[in-house]
């Protein structure tokens, strides 16, 4: 596989990642998921994968270049994903949602 879509890889992994990870914490998901409560099993999956979307990135950048460089593209590429996650969730924070798509809605806020 091509350097190029190796890196590329990396940085949407470490955007997954860091969604995932702020998605785990109570003020990011109500703004995403409004007033559905956060279980707790659901906040230790999410810190899981976002742990696992890092690691992940950390990996590809690894197979592009020795580990001095590869550090510093992860480190960069991490930079740019937290940019990227702080200004979604300023912005269109339901976006987001995309990433918990597996969480089933509680159904807390429907009218029966």
């Amino acid at each position: 596989m091509p350097d190029a879509l190796l890196l590329v890889a990396a940085l949407a992994a470490n955007v997954v990642g860091l969604g995932w990870l702020a998605l785990s914490m109570d003020a990011h998901w109500e703004q995403v998921r409004g007033t559905e409560p956060l279980r707790r099993s659901t906040v230790r999956t999410l810190r899981w994968m976002g742990a696992a979307g890092l690691l992940v990135a950390l990996a590809l950048c690894l197979a592009v270049d020795h580990a001095s460089m590869a550090s510093l593209v992860w480190f960069m590429a991490l930079a740019g994903a937290a940019l990227t996650i702080a200004f979604t969730l300023s912005w269109r924070p339901r976006v987001l949602g995309v990433l918990i798509a597996w969480v089933r809605r509680s159904g807390a806020g429907v009218a029966r």
